[in-house]
């Protein structure tokens, strides 16, 4: 099993293999489970997503989530299954995986005394990139969230969606194919919410980058997107919109989602 799963992952970056980079899956989970000492958090969770896709990691509160997120960022070592980012397994090769991720946690993780220049610039330092080319990618980004003029302000003085905001910059200055996001939108307003789940949606389109969007939130979820049910660990349903609606007999992605979460109520 071992050695098949390691050709697996050789065969997925190997060009030669007939895998060219633009196919290899931003990510891939394999067979993932994980457990605390009193219970099992993920069960046999599976799934791959694409460049350019933007994909919901749908399911209520305790559902596994941010779990998941702890596995594929390492802070969690996982013992069973296996997660790739861009064809690397995080466990085998760390460094090589985690330099292609960028996270916005669902906890703020800004230094509130530090201004949002210094956040980036710590940030930047961090991955390796000289202070001219986070300069210039920095500015990028704030100018396409229309936040420059929060450079030099100090990040106790900015507005959770503002936070937000820079947390969303600061994840994307060393280009990552790959960028996760764990309930990004908990706590703000609705036009906030709103201008933040539009603007990923828009990075998705336009730069090619993966997203793995995590929320319980049903009207954060787009015509367009792929759709991960989670609940109780287990995926429900994966595919798009229109796929998942339908396996259901739905008449929408809302409906679909109250079906799939209490099913196991009902067995």
């Amino acid at each position: 099993m071992g050695s098949d799963r390691g050709r697996l992952i050789a065969s997925r970056a190997d060009p030669a293999a007939g895998v060219g980079p633009a196919r290899t899956p931003a990510l891939a989970v394999e067979a993932l489970s994980f457990g605390y000492s009193d219970r099992l958090a993920l069960d046999n969770v599976a799934f791959t997503i694409m460049s350019g896709e933007f994909t919901v990691l749908l399911g209520p509160n305790g559902a596994g989530k941010t779990t998941l997120f702890s596995l594929i960022t390492r802070l969690y070592d996982a013992r069973g299954g296996a997660i790739l980012i861009d064809g690397h397994e995080v466990r085998r090769r760390p460094s090589r995986a985690l330099a292609r991720l960028g996270v916005v946690f669902q906890q703020p993780t800004l230094d509130l005394d530090l201004t949002v220049r210094q956040n980036l610039h710590y940030h930047a330092a961090l991955h390796g990139l000289d202070r001219a080319t986070a300069c210039i990618r920095m500015m990028e980004q704030l100018e396409r969230l229309a936040i420059v003029d929060l450079l030099r302000r100090k990040v106790r003085h900015l507005s959770g969606g503002q936070r937000r905001r820079v947390e969303i910059v600061r994840a994307l200055l060393h280009h990552p194919r790959l960028l996760l996001l764990d309930e990004p939108t908990v706590g703000l307003d609705i036009a906030a919410r709103r201008d933040i789940v539009a603007h990923v949606h828009q990075l998705a389109a336009e730069d090619g980058i993966a997203v793995l969007w995590a929320t319980h939130l049903i009207d954060e979820v787009f015509d367009g997107d792929k759709v991960i049910v989670l609940d109780k660990g287990r995926v429900r349903a994966s595919g798009s919109v229109s796929d998942v609606v339908a396996q259901t007999r739905a008449a929408s992605i809302g409906e679909a989602f109250e079906i799939l979460t209490q099913q196991e109520l009902a067995q």
